[in-house]
């Protein structure tokens, strides 16, 4: 039982998991950084310590961004998405947002470009 408002939690649409997906932006640039996923507890301990918190299906447990790596995420905004199915938080990263060590996790393939 998770501690999150019912106010949200009954705007929120899950996956048959029980998981919203959650994008972390960079504050002040726009730049998306990575993709996870989050439950209700995830999103209230977020809300609550303002550090980005997600739920690892693979390890069936909550993280804490940086709690091994050092590589926080101070959160300054969350918004839900018009359909409430997508958790948007504004942070500010120090250092590397992706596993892979990049600044984001959406560095490594464009399946389609810009046109110029």
């Amino acid at each position: 039982m998770s501690a999150l408002d019912p106010a949200i939690a009954d705007r929120l649409k899950r996956n048959a998991e029980g998981l919203v997906a959650a994008v972390a932006q960079q504050r002040g640039s726009g730049e998306v950084l990575m993709m996870a996923w989050m439950d209700d507890e995830a999103l209230h301990r977020t809300l609550t310590t303002r550090k980005g918190t997600y739920y690892s299906r693979s390890r069936q447990r909550y993280w804490v961004k940086g709690e091994t790596s050092g590589h926080v995420q101070h959160v300054h905004e969350v918004r839900l998405d018009c359909d409430g199915d997508t958790v948007l938080l504004v942070v500010d990263q120090d250092g590397a947002a992706c596993h892979t060590g990049d600044r984001t996790c959406f560095d490594a393939d464009v399946l389609l470009g810009t046109e110029d």
